[in-house]
């Protein structure tokens, strides 16, 4: 499909400076001065920069709606671009696990995903990139994150540890081990057993650990750490070139991130529901302290938005400040100075949404209708 020449009237518009009218006008994929081609009339809409998600995994439930990945993992990730886009998302990236979970979460898959997503990227116009999530204790995947990096591209790498160690140093059942263990195609006892090998592994990680990092930093591979629970966790992270934080789990972790400089990512779900589902450390109270660089949609897409709307309505930052946090932000982390504001010149990523309802009428992603539904369609085709 080729990107549209447009000229978008009547909107209130985020632009650079703040929110307020003028016409925005699309051409070539990127964003111009003076009048595009066609003019469409979106008075009653605001237009904003479209959304950029640094971690989702989502998908999982387009390449899986019950247990077993699907066939054709192309057909799953379609229809995961397409609800991303339904709410805004013009550049995502999918986290995707190389984990001692297997399953879906081992590097078998992941590598049989990286490749289904390089045959339908040309067939999508939102940008979809990946994020690699590596178990730490995980060496046999250490050489598998390497070739897949190499061969795909990927520049974003996370180190995980998920290991439930307090009840592996007593040698007691951990919680949720036979779901895990079904998920894995394995017995309860051989993937307690498995664990147990993973936690006896721990005094090895930080020289493994180490090395691989700097190979992946050689590479120019951007580097972060997920759900740090203390300040000591950040810095140790921040040793490895690791510099974002990913949904660090305690204010005094988001804290080191920001005195070290590094940025601070939490999860938009937990910002619309009030609070963690695991009892760590709220998003809103985060970005009030001023420790959140970006927002991710983590496994709830529809939240990324809502939740940006939600610090402007309990008055913790004005719209500009809010939707930074998903657009601007973002980009800044991810060294994409090319899109996150609707400067002249930047890729024509926007979103754009019913001012009395807040309903996405549709997203446009490098130029390119990616969504479009209700009033706004009628307005775009009339």
């Amino acid at each position: 499909m080729r990107a549209l020449s447009l000229t978008l009237r009547g909107a209130e518009v985020l632009w650079p400076a703040g929110p307020g009218p003028g016409n925005l006008a699309l051409d070539g994929g990127r964003i111009v001065t003076g009048r595009g081609g066609r003019v469409v009339d979106l008075s009653g809409f605001m237009i904003l920069p479209g959304l950029i998600d640094l971690h989702g995994d989502g998908f999982e439930h387009h390449l899986a709606p019950r247990r077993g990945a699907l066939s054709d993992l192309g057909a799953g990730l379609l229809s995961a671009e397409a609800e991303l886009a339904a709410h805004g998302i013009t550049t995502a990236v999918l986290a995707q696990f190389l984990s001692w979970e297997g399953g879906m979460r081992g590097a078998g898959f992941a590598a049989r995903m990286l490749d289904a997503l390089d045959a339908v990227r040309a067939e999508v116009a939102t940008d979809l990139r990946v994020q690699l999530r590596l178990e730490v204790t995980a060496f046999e995947d250490y050489p598998a994150l390497e070739e897949m990096v190499a061969r795909h591209g990927v520049g974003h790498v996370v180190f995980n540890d998920h290991l439930p160690h307090d009840a592996l140093a007593r040698a007691a059942r951990p919680p949720r081990l036979t779901g895990q263990a079904l998920k894995a195609g394995r017995s309860p006892e051989a993937h307690q057993a498995l664990l147990q090998e993973l936690h006896g592994r721990m005094p090895e990680v930080p020289d493994r650990l180490a090395a691989l990092a700097a190979r992946l930093r050689a590479q120019g591979v951007r580097l972060g750490s997920h759900d740090d629970a203390t300040a000591e966790d950040r810095r140790a992270a921040h040793a490895l070139g690791a510099h974002i934080a990913e949904f660090p789990e305690t204010v005094a972790a988001a804290r080191a991130a920001r005195a070290q400089g590094d940025a601070v990512i939490m999860g938009a779900p937990n910002l619309v529901r009030g609070g963690s589902h695991k009892g760590n450390a709220g998003a809103r109270a985060m970005v009030a302290l001023g420790l959140v660089d970006a927002l991710a949609s983590d496994y709830h897409a529809p939240s990324l938005a809502r939740a940006a709307f939600c610090l402007v309505d309990e008055g913790i930052c004005d719209l500009v400040a809010a939707w930074a946090l998903v657009s601007s932000g973002p980009a800044r982390i991810m060294g994409l100075a090319d899109r996150g504001t609707l400067a002249e010149g930047s890729r024509a990523d926007l979103v754009v949404i019913e001012r009395a309802t807040r309903r996405i009428g549709a997203t446009i992603a490098g130029g390119r209708i990616s969504y479009l539904t209700g009033v706004a369609a009628a307005r775009f085709l009339g």
